[in-house]
């Protein structure tokens, strides 16, 4: 771990004041990930920027009937906040699908936005990653491959997003609120996150000198008809290998809306609009869910090692459909 210098913010003007005068300055708050990334020598900020003292710890209602999640909220507060559970149970549902009890207590909502790729090659210095080293090459394209990504990959880059909350954020909707020397903005959480393309150091959309506030939820939870679907090598504490959020809205056994995000599969969260267009209008039969995961997955390009997840995805995305198409039905 190399040398740093540390400083807490008092506001959240002066969190962006700190971090604006340092390209190589980070914000700390649970640091679930950046510690990890510090220790094995991949993050060496400069300065830690200690934001867990801001006033963004809260969960209120919005204007328009949505939820407003504070970028300080534990993954654990968010998951068992009564509202949340009762309104947006899709979203508690990807929370405690991920990591461990300990590691949501302390992961903050923000955090687990900003959070980085499991990649095993971005985590060993002595390897290429483009990610890690613009320009050094791809390890995983011609190593071991076999959790890297199917879909929305590129030449220079295929390591999967690891988050199971952003997964369900993509089925719902959110926007992030950030705050910056510009001022305020919204980012809708489909354009908050990239694809890798040539840049794949480049994780987000979010400025250098910008700070998350918030996650709002719109007034639609899906609270009826939804299913968080996460398939792994092992029950627990484990990431994706393919996970599936779905969101339907049905008129007795017809489908009038749908929304489906795929986790452990891509660069960002998966959501392909147009494929889940196909389902409206639809009877919610297993032939029509069928029909929209291999829609889904008709891009996808397996390697050597991670071709079966096409497949997988598949068969998570109907099984996913099929458990959301019953009420308060869990997979």
């Amino acid at each position: 771990m190399n040398r740093f210098s540390y400083a807490r913010a008092v506001d959240v003007a002066d969190a962006i004041s700190e971090v604006s005068r340092d390209a190589a300055a980070k914000f700390i708050a649970g640091g679930t990930n950046l510690i990890d990334l510090m220790k094995e020598n991949v993050a060496r900020p400069k300065r830690l920027i200690d934001i867990t003292r801001l006033p963004l710890n809260r969960i209120q209602e919005t204007p328009d009937g949505g939820l407003r999640l504070g970028a300080l909220v534990t993954n654990a507060e968010t998951a068992y906040h009564p509202q949340v559970e009762k309104r947006y149970p899709l979203l508690s549902r990807a929370i405690l699908s991920g990591a461990s009890p300990q590691l949501r207590n302390m992961a903050t909502n923000g955090g687990n936005l900003l959070q980085r790729t499991r990649c095993y090659y971005f985590y060993d210095t002595a390897t290429p990653c483009n990610k890690r080293e613009p320009g050094a090459g791809c390890s995983a394209i011609e190593g071991f491959n076999r959790i890297h990504a199917v879909l929305g990959a590129s030449d220079h880059c295929i390591a999967v997003h690891p988050s199971d909350m952003c997964v369900a954020l993509n089925a719902l909707e959110a926007v992030v609120r950030v705050t910056g020397k510009k001022g305020e903005r919204s980012i809708p959480i489909a354009d908050f996150h990239r694809l890798p393309g040539d840049t794949p150091d480049i994780d987000t959309n979010l400025a250098g000198d910008e700070i998350i506030t918030s996650i709002d939820l719109p007034a639609k939870g899906f609270a009826e008809h939804h299913a968080y679907l996460k398939v792994r090598d092992r029950r627990s504490f484990a990431f994706a290998l393919v996970s599936v959020a779905v969101a339907l809205e049905l008129s007795e056994d017809t489908i009038t809306e749908a929304r489906i995000a795929l986790g452990g599969v891509a660069h960002k969260p998966w959501r392909d609009t147009e494929t889940e267009s196909l389902l409206n209008g639809k009877p919610a039969s297993r032939e029509n869910f069928e029909i929209v995961a291999e829609a889904t997955m008709r891009g996808a390009r397996g390697f050597e090692h991670n071709a079966f997840k096409i497949e997988l995805a598949k068969r998570a995305i109907v099984r996913a459909l099929k458990h959301a198409s019953k009420t308060e039905t869990r997979p």
